[in-house]
């Protein structure tokens, strides 16, 4: 059975009901991998985090998302409090106790850990760092016509209100834009930046495709996407113009495909924006089938098989 969740609609796994869940470094069962109600996260959102796919065994680009995560912590001056080598040593062990080898997503959360009183200085933090764990079996559900989405009021801000770059436990941006695009009756949400051009979706990246040319945003509004990063080094590489650019909702509206990026379900074709269909109204178009296929082949060379 399929859970709809917007694009991350994934098939549900009863397995996930048991798995274990590291919590500074204590393995506990779902049920009671908790933090305290004074911990940073809960109370300010305080803290940086990654999601992560174990295929064949093996931790896809694990280096790209430990450098961003590592960036993300530098950049809001917290101590994640462990190296890198032993966090993926915690999460290569989380997962073994769980014996999960593929189509697995984990979810990896870093906050600035438990505060003396519920207030927003750091300096009244007490403790070390809380590092927690989640793996589960979770595999994308097929998209039958790809997915849509919805341009929202809500915009990506300026690096100097909350720099968009920062991949932050606080989303309620987000998680806004989430909300008006599905009651739109989307499946995610389309975001502008602070001018007026396409930024990025509420979780996901957005590639347009015109003329045989690749266009995505040009960056400064939206995390550093793993995927859309590896997107655009593949089009360059195999002969596909591919550019970073300022580009309008007109020419959205009018391009021949679209489609999304992101760590969980890899290209996601795009069918409609704001009720118009994209090209011919048949996703996936050529240039995303083939993009497709060279991500695929890109995660098994990252990822071999046994």
């Amino acid at each position: 059975m399929a859970q709809d969740t917007g694009t991350h609609r994934y098939v549900d796994d009863p397995r996930n009901a048991d798995v274990l869940i590291s919590v500074n470094g204590e393995l506990l069962p779902r049920d009671k991998a908790v933090v305290s109600v004074f911990d940073s996260g809960f109370i300010m959102g305080d803290g940086v985090w990654e999601g992560l796919r174990l295929h064949n065994g093996h931790l896809a680009f694990l280096d790209q998302h430990l450098r961003r995560l590592w960036q993300g912590a530098k950049a809001i001056a917290m101590d994640i409090g462990m190296s890198r080598e032993a966090l993926t040593a915690e999460i290569m062990r989380t997962v073994a106790a769980n014996r999960m080898e593929s189509g697995v997503h984990i979810r990896l959360m870093v906050t600035r850990g438990i505060k003396a009183t519920p207030y927003q200085d750091p300096r009244v933090n007490i403790g070390p760092a809380t590092v927690v764990i989640i793996p589960e079996w979770k595999t994308p559900a097929e998209r039958e016509g790809g997915v849509s989405l919805f341009t929202v009021h809500v915009r990506r801000g300026a690096p100097d209100v909350q720099d968009p770059m920062l991949n932050s436990h606080s989303k309620l941006n987000c998680i806004t834009a989430c909300i008006q695009a599905a009651k739109a009756g989307a499946d995610e949400a389309l975001m502008l930046d602070p001018h007026g051009f396409v930024a990025t979706c509420n979780s996901t990246h957005f590639f347009i495709v015109r003329d045989g040319e690749l266009w995505t945003s040009t960056g400064r509004y939206c995390i550093h996407g793993i995927t859309r990063g590896n997107v655009l080094r593949l089009a360059r590489e195999n002969g596909i113009p591919a550019f970073e650019k300022d580009f309008s909702l007109t020419e959205v509206y009018d391009a021949d495909e679209a489609f999304i990026t992101g760590t969980f379900a890899g290209l996601t074709p795009v069918a409609s924006v704001d009720g118009r269909v994209i090209g011919e109204g048949t996703p996936p178009g050529p240039v995303a089938t083939r993009l497709r296929g060279l991500y695929r082949d890109l995660v098994e060379r990252e990822c071999p098989a046994p």
